[in-house]
């Protein structure tokens, strides 16, 4: 493609997006320079301290329930509360609880400050999402989502090369690192950020009666929004091994903390080169295929893992199930606004999440007992499994979505962030 070509694509990519989804922006890319924790726990707790790949599960699991616990409640304050303070609160006792968590030494205090970390660490998801769709146009949530989603990964390309290197010398300096870098965070929200709640209608008021009260009961109530939610954790349980099962796996091979650290970086490198560019292309096409294409090349792409060997092989596959993250991510993401009221927002949205947080409770000790007791390849087969079962899942979800609501009380927001009443369900290839 002529650079001219791709110069323009790159123009119109980042264009007529608001100047609070850019800090927004900003404040993802940031904190995702800092990833550690997630991304080299096992490594720290196997290699480092010398424990089991099974008690590295278990630590890693209570990191997962620690969102568990959070997404929920951080669901029901960002609708309360504010997205704003919702997202300060969190990130400013993220940096806290990740820099306690590299002075503990005790097996117990180091489990205790991982849910810890877990809970504070989850708790700005709900509020990222819903501030995102809060503040740009729903033609340009596809692109808005991609582009942080790009962020996201252009951080962690950075971080994970870096803290793989920083991890052979001192595990306790990428904890502060992370920690400082999550503070800074908060900083940017704290200044640069504007609260995006949308005002509801006074009582009385025209339109306040037509939106009805939107509860956690109404989103586990929503059929199809909970059917979302149930594939996404299959989705999940697929992609958390990157972080989970992946990295034993290559220490148990004889690959040190740097190796896997390379091979990961080639995650985030790839998305931060084709996200883009394929943005374009998945914004015209059916996200039905899209899921389901997207699912198979997940399941597959990990399921490969059991035929690699040499460095390289492992870094092939990372590239296989790398592509699924880009269509998967963006895709998934509008769907999901797409089937939220806009006074929901933060409830579905962290009913949304906690399929993530259950997924992080569960593949780490998934990962760890298939590990010990039969093996990696088992661990491998398993998610070729779970990735067939997540494409049939989307087929059979998604047929006839044109036909179905958007969500109970749902509304699609214009520009300027006020609400208008749904007046007919979206077709499943729009836009959103």
């Amino acid at each position: 493609m002529p650079v001219a070509r791709i110069g323009q694509a790159a123009r119109e990519s980042v264009s007529g997006l608001p100047t609070a989804f850019w800090w927004l922006w900003t404040s993802t890319l940031v904190n995702r320079l800092g990833a550690f924790v997630a991304t080299f726990m096992a490594l720290y707790l196997t290699l480092d301290r010398g424990y089991s790949a099974s008690f590295a599960g278990l630590v890693v699991a209570l990191h997962g329930l620690g969102g568990v616990l959070s997404s929920l409640a951080a669901g029901v304050m960002t609708d309360r509360l504010g997205r704003r303070p919702t997202l300060l609160a969190a990130q400013a006792s993220t940096a806290f609880s990740v820099a306690l968590l590299g002075f503990m030494e005790h097996p117990a205090a180091i489990a205790a400050v991982a849910l810890l970390v877990g809970v504070t660490s989850n708790a700005s998801r709900p509020a990222v999402a819903a501030m995102m769709a809060d503040i740009v146009r729903p033609e340009d949530r596809v692109r808005a989502f991609a582009l942080n989603y790009w962020a996201i990964n252009l951080g962690f390309a950075v971080s994970a090369t870096a803290a793989g290197v920083i991890a052979e010398y001192s595990y306790l300096a990428g904890f502060l690192g992370e920690a400082a870098l999550t503070l800074v965070c908060a900083v940017l929200v704290f200044v640069k950020l504007p609260e995006s709640r949308p005002e509801r209608p006074v009582s009385g008021s025209a339109g306040a009666a037509d939106e009805p009260a939107i509860g956690l009961g109404t989103v586990l109530r929503d059929g199809r929004f909970m059917g979302v939610v149930g594939l996404s954790f299959l989705i999940s349980l697929i992609f958390t091994q990157g972080s989970v099962g992946l990295p034993v796996a290559m220490g148990s091979a004889g690959f040190s903390p740097g190796d896997y650290g390379l091979v990961i970086a080639g995650n985030g490198l790839l998305i931060v080169l084709l996200q883009i560019p394929v943005t374009g292309f998945i914004e015209r096409r059916d996200p039905q295929k899209l899921l389901v294409i997207s699912a198979l090349l997940a399941g597959y792409g990990f399921a490969l893992t059991a035929f690699a060997g040499p460095l390289w092989t492992y870094a092939l596959t990372v590239c296989v199930w790398t592509l699924a993250e880009i269509v998967n991510s963006p895709t998934q993401m509008s769907l999901v606004v797409r089937l939220s009221p806009v006074h929901g927002r933060g409830r579905y949205q962290g009913v949304y999440n906690l399929s993530w947080a259950v997924a992080s409770l569960v593949a780490p000790l998934m990962a760890g007992l298939l590990i010990d007791r039969f093996g990696a390849d088992w661990l491998w087969g398993a998610t070729g499994v779970l990735g067939t079962v997540a494409a049939a899942g989307y087929w059979l979800l998604m047929r006839g979505l044109s036909e179905g609501d958007a969500g109970p009380g749902a509304a699609v927001a214009v520009a300027g962030g006020a609400p208008r009443p749904a007046a007919k369900p979206v077709p499943a290839d729009a836009e959103v």
